[in-house]
């Protein structure tokens, strides 16, 4: 495809030859000649001016590059549209597998591809062109709208609901058991019957092997347009607000809430029945005792605010020699003291 179309198709103006053949996609290092590639972090620049891509997505040209540019005001969601150019994950043709199992009594939209060994239980109600790899299982009762595309081993549990154009990867438990028991006085646990829901908006992403379970009563909901990466887990009575980003190995304890727009970076731990407030960030391995407010970057164990982190932790390798010289200091200090205390006998 030629360097021209492409920026056509993403809105983008060109520096450079727009005839220039582009046969796909690649990262800054890794580019050849016939490839296009994208910089969107200045501290790359020196990458990208190594690189032997033919062609580079860039917000402005960069002085003494000699190859094409695509100029765009966000080159990496450009990139991202631009890869869409060149691939596009195979679709299953529609129909169902003969080896599935669809109960008499749950309606399926048209369009749909239902793949083999999958079950589908009483009462479900799915809607047009999903896509269940083989082996998903839909509990009965389960809700599920448009475009809802679940891989292979994905399971929706019995009455959760699902919006539209919702991505269960690979392993995704959705509406398994809360973690909840109360305490007997002979120290033995029973078991709370976790009778309320587990609820995915519209355009929700979940990755792979992550749970969210149901609630013991009332609802687990995900929000609309959140992404959850793969080992999250997400605990009964859980809110997740809208384009959240919670990464790998994230586990929040029940009854937590977070707003809109807000960021858990790796192995975040929340301990629950606390809100993180709008367009916070949660640096990697912290640990969230309570509420964290609006717009804060908070990181440690437990967590406060980043900067004062940053300057504690530079300051921890320091701790043995500065805890010498203290004692050195009191050491001195004793011996002037004992000094002055024979001084003033005499």
């Amino acid at each position: 495809m030629k360097l021209g179309e492409i920026a056509e198709r993403l809105g983008c103006s060109i520096s450079g030859n727009p005839d220039l053949e582009i046969t796909g996609v690649a990262g800054i290092e890794h580019a050849g000649s016939s490839e296009l590639t994208f910089l969107a972090n200045p501290k790359y620049g020196p990458k990208a001016r190594r690189t032997m891509a033919g062609a580079i997505l860039v917000q402005e040209p960069i002085p003494g590059l000699e190859i094409a540019f695509l100029l765009s005001a966000n080159p990496y969601l450009d990139f991202a549209r631009a890869l869409e150019v060149f691939y596009q994950p195979p679709r299953p043709p529609a129909g169902i597998h003969p080896t599935a199992v669809i109960s008499p009594s749950a309606r399926i939209g048209e369009n749909a591809s239902i793949g083999a060994y999958a079950v589908i239980g009483g009462h479900v109600v799915i809607g047009r062109n999903a896509i269940l790899h083989p082996h998903v299982v839909i509990y009965p009762h389960a809700v599920i709208g448009d475009d809802f595309l679940a891989h292979a081993g994905v399971v929706v549990r019995e009455f959760c609901r699902i919006g539209n154009r919702v991505v269960l990867q690979n392993g995704v438990v959705l509406g398994g058991d809360g973690y909840g028991f109360a305490k007997r006085a002979d120290g033995t646990h029973y078991k709370i019957v976790q009778s309320g829901v587990a609820v995915l908006e519209d355009d929700v992403e979940i990755q792979t092997n992550t749970s969210v379970d149901r609630a013991s009563i009332g609802e687990t909901r995900v929000k609309r347009g959140a992404k959850i990466d793969s080992l999250v887990q997400v605990g009964h009575g859980c809110v997740v607000g809208e384009d959240n980003i919670i990464c790998a190995q994230v586990g929040l304890a029940g009854s937590s809430i977070l707003e809109k727009n807000v960021l858990l970076a790796g192995q975040v731990g929340i301990s629950g029945h606390l809100t993180i407030h709008d367009n916070a960030v949660v640096y990697a391995q912290s640990g969230v005792g309570g509420d964290v407010p609006a717009g804060s970057v908070i990181s440690g164990s437990p967590a406060y605010e980043a900067r004062q982190w940053l300057r504690t932790i530079t300051a921890l390798p320091k701790l043995p020699e500065l805890l010498k010289t203290v004692r050195e200091l009191e050491r001195k200090v004793a011996e002037l003291s004992e000094a002055a205390r024979a001084r003033a006998k005499e």
